[in-house]
């Protein structure tokens, strides 16, 4: 599926081929919280890497977090418009042929998810609540199953 997104003020547009388009999974970590803003979390979906258009890139600016004081920062960085602040996506080069689209900065209609993952609540703000229910599944930290299975199990993948 294409995925076509920009940020606030329109300085950045990107495209991007997504076989697991579906946002699901929101990120309680302080970074997403306090990078994204909104509701503490941001959702992220997996996307090829290979097929990334950005018009625009001389307004874009890079964020690498340090995950633990003292130590150096994490090779993902955290790609966002550097005029309007807005974030835009995630990549990793430990996983060259991945990029992770933040789902607040997609212009295209996304599918709705069957459940929702939260993830990272052992780092959830206290003002935070995390929905209950028999769609919201809860993870302290990371879960086990990884974005691309999560679809094929639910047989959302599209080609």
């Amino acid at each position: 599926m294409l995925l076509e997104g920009s940020c606030h003020c329109g300085a950045v547009r990107f495209s991007v081929e997504s076989a697991t388009p579906q946002p699901y999974m929101r990120c309680y970590c302080s970074i997403c919280r306090k990078t994204a803003g909104g509701g503490g979390y941001a959702i992220n979906l997996g996307a090829d890497a290979g097929t990334l258009e950005v018009t625009g890139e001389d307004n874009l600016s890079v964020y690498q977090a340090v995950l633990r004081k003292g130590e150096a920062p994490s090779p993902g960085r955290r790609h966002f418009c550097k005029r309007c602040g807005s974030a835009l996506w995630a990549f990793d080069p430990r996983w060259p042929d991945l990029v992770h689209p933040f789902a607040s900065a997609i212009d295209s209609a996304l599918p709705v998810p069957p459940e929702r993952v939260h993830i990272m609540l052992d780092s959830k703000a206290s003002w935070v609540e995390a929905p209950e229910g028999p769609n919201e599944k809860h993870f302290a930290e990371y879960p086990d199953e990884p974005i691309a299975d999560w679809h094929d199990k639910r047989g959302l993948t599209v080609p």
